[in-house]
């Protein structure tokens, strides 16, 4: 697997929390030093581990809002 670097630039909220203690977030995320994208993921207590995610640009954010 190839290496990767990511920065939460804004955290937004936490959408639900599982019995282990991880947590579904909505975040924006600079993923190897691109632009921040919004992203709906599990974070595992300390950010130490990630499950896959979505991530949305600002017009697909816009979009699922508006599908919402």
């Amino acid at each position: 697997m190839a290496d990767f670097q990511y920065e939460i630039v804004e955290k937004l909220g936490i959408l639900s929390t599982s019995s282990k203690g991880w947590t579904k977030e909505l975040n924006k995320i600079s993923w190897n030093g691109a632009e921040a994208k919004y992203d709906i993921r599990e974070w595992a207590p300390e950010h130490e581990k990630m499950g896959k995610g979505v991530t949305l640009t600002e017009e697909e954010s816009r979009i699922l809002k508006e599908l919402l």
